[in-house]
């Protein structure tokens, strides 16, 4: 078993659409602004996340944005994360290399070209 977090080699931006992510071992892997912004690390997401698997009448709360959700900026976390900062004010997440390598088996999809 291999206990070496996993290492981005080459992270792209597109603010609009999301993050490419090209990993240490060849893969690479899109994942899309609302998937990274619904599938947040933060607390309050997590609780939100966890509200709705129980209630599926959770009401949903409103955030303020004028447009579509994009992401406005990202930044590095030492060497073991990002903090991603989205349109709509949320910036409390830090996703740390292993829970991105997992969005991006989970939720990832080819590059978008």
């Amino acid at each position: 078993m291999n206990s070496n977090p996993p290492r981005a080699l080459h992270i792209d931006l597109d603010r609009e659409r999301g993050l490419t992510i090209e990993w240490d071992d060849g893969a690479a892997f899109f994942l899309a602004v609302p998937d990274l912004r619904r599938l947040s690390p933060s607390a309050d997401v997590r609780e939100l996340r966890a509200e709705m698997a129980r209630n599926p009448f959770t009401v949903l709360p409103n955030a303020p944005t004028a447009g579509p959700l994009r992401i406005d900026a990202i930044e590095p976390i030492g060497h073991y994360a990002l903090r991603i900062r989205f349109s709509d004010g949320h910036d409390t997440g830090i996703y740390t290399w292993s829970y991105l390598r997992t969005l991006c088996s989970s939720h990832g999809k080819p590059p978008v070209a």
